[in-house]
């Protein structure tokens, strides 16, 4: 008798988010329906959108599917020596990574959300390899010229995003470490920009120096203390 020949599968479809530009120029997000691209897939994610010092940085992994990379997770639940742990086996093991920033100059030019847009696509686009699809952390999406997706908690669910916000968070700290060096009377080493306690005593008391986002209320308010100016307050 002859054998039977099974039909080939369908090919895996879901339903992603992508960025459309009206004629208005009005930005809108549209659901669309279509099968996951076969290649390298690229996470992507940021760190340092919230503290009051320090420019935000972003991440992209293309990670080896043939080495595997043990406990991978969201940087936020990792201690710090995790996480510098697994910053070198990522740097070791994945096919490429690629890290940007956005300076406090374009934070405050642009705001917030729009400078972590831009060193997202900034990563992206350091990326050695050219990925067919790019999953990003959140609900939001940069410009991109190739598919992307946008996954809320996914550097929690997906080992790119979560290998991206790994890479991004080190990157940072270490910047902030760097900082503190420069600026002792800040304790940028402890808190990394955040708005702890210490931070906001050591702004009421210094004041704010060139690596302080002058936009986000506690820093406006001692620029307007010092200047006796009005500034636009970004809401973080």
């Amino acid at each position: 008798m002859p054998s039977k020949k099974s039909s080939p599968p369908e090919p895996v479809r879901r339903i992603v988010t992508t960025t459309i530009r009206t004629k208005s120029a009005r930005v809108v997000q549209k659901p669309l329906l279509f099968p996951d691209p076969v290649g390298l897939i690229a996470g992507v994610d940021e760190a340092g959108r919230g503290p009051l010092a320090g420019p935000v940085v972003a991440a992209a992994v293309i990670l080896d599917d043939k080495k595997r990379i043990v406990g991978l997770n969201d940087s936020k639940v990792l201690t710090a020596l995790q996480r510098d742990r697994l910053y070198d086996k990522i740097r070791e093991k994945a096919l490429c990574c690629s890290w940007a920033l956005a300076s406090v100059e374009e934070i405050d030019e642009l705001n917030i959300f729009h400078a972590t847009m831009l060193a997202m696509r900034r990563a992206v686009e350091g990326l050695r390899l050219k990925p067919v699809k790019v999953l990003v952390d959140g609900n939001r999406l940069p410009k991109l010229d190739v598919l992307s997706e946008a996954i809320v908690d996914g550097d929690a669910k997906v080992k790119s995003i979560s290998a991206a916000s790994i890479i991004a968070k080190v990157t940072r700290d270490r910047m902030l470490v760097e900082l503190h060096e420069q600026f002792p009377q800040y304790g940028f080493a402890a808190h990394k920009g955040y708005s702890t306690p210490e931070h906001l005593e050591a702004l009421r008391v210094h004041g704010p120096c060139v690596h302080h986002r002058r936009h986000f209320a506690p820093v406006a308010a001692q620029f307007m203390t010092q200047e006796g100016a009005t500034v636009s307050v970004q809401v973080q």
